[in-house]
């Protein structure tokens, strides 16, 4: 993989604890910069930073639905740092049924953790990165925010609702040195497959031209490079990495 320089940088990454987001906590760590992880399982983030034991990184407890806790983390940490990088991966899949069979509980949880835990984590951090004149977020969204699962219609609308989000703050951002960028992957092999039917998981798999799931260094090395100050254009835009199965 490409070498990255994060030094003297510090990045927060949700759902860091597991799939996607350890993976690029890692690659952070290992390119110099200091890592936050924040996921809301406590037994697997002291697991992670016993294995890791870097220590530049750190970790919270956090559901990424609670503005309140985020706000207090992120006083913390900007009393001491700046935040450089946000990494907004945190999410759940939720149950597959069609839509007006779909749990109302569960559809707003859905929602809750992957449309407004990106909007808590952008509303909470962005001020930090204005007034350092400096900041690269890159949301995760996914495939299905573009082309719509079947039977995934809450997954479905909050990914769609986290594309447009982007889209919209990176405008808001583009006179500063902010580049707000949103990726959009198709199925992976990470846990998040573990919240799904065999069914619903084949289902996806058959609509990738590439024939396989995405690797998450596949996926790390795209973030790596959007996170970077190598990026110094590209922002309010969408990254697609399907493997073929969205081309637009």
């Amino acid at each position: 993989m490409h070498k990255f320089d994060f030094k003297n940088q510090t990045a927060v990454i949700t759902g860091g604890a597991q799939g996607f987001g350890l993976d690029i906590a890692k690659k952070f760590l290992e390119s110099g910069c200091k890592v936050f992880i924040w996921d809301i399982d406590e037994k697997l983030l002291k697991t992670v930073a016993k294995e890791i034991d870097n220590f530049n990184l750190n970790y919270h407890v956090i559901d990424v639905s609670d503005y309140a806790k985020i706000k207090k983390i992120v006083d913390e940490i900007t009393n001491k740092y700046k935040i450089d990088i946000l990494i907004n991966n945190a999410g759940i899949t939720g149950p597959t049924a069609p839509l007006w069979e779909y749990d109302v509980e569960k559809w707003n949880k859905i929602v809750q953790i992957n449309l407004m835990g990106t909007f808590n984590c952008c509303r909470a951090i962005v001020p930090n990165m204005i007034s350092n004149n400096y900041g690269r977020i890159v949301n995760v969204a996914s495939v299905a925010g573009k082309d719509g699962n079947a039977n995934a219609s809450a997954y479905s609308a909050a990914k769609a609702g986290t594309i447009g989000l982007t889209k919209s703050l990176g405008k808001e951002l583009a006179d500063k040195n902010i580049a707000v960028n949103v990726v959009t992957p198709a199925g992976a092999k990470t846990r998040i497959l573990d919240q799904m039917s065999i069914e619903h998981v084949q289902r996806m798999l058959s609509k990738v031209p590439r024939g396989r799931f995405l690797e998450i260094h596949e996926f790390t090395s795209l973030i790596c490079w959007l996170s970077s100050n190598e990026n110094t254009f590209s922002t309010a835009a969408v990254f697609d990495i399907s493997g073929g199965r969205s081309t637009y």
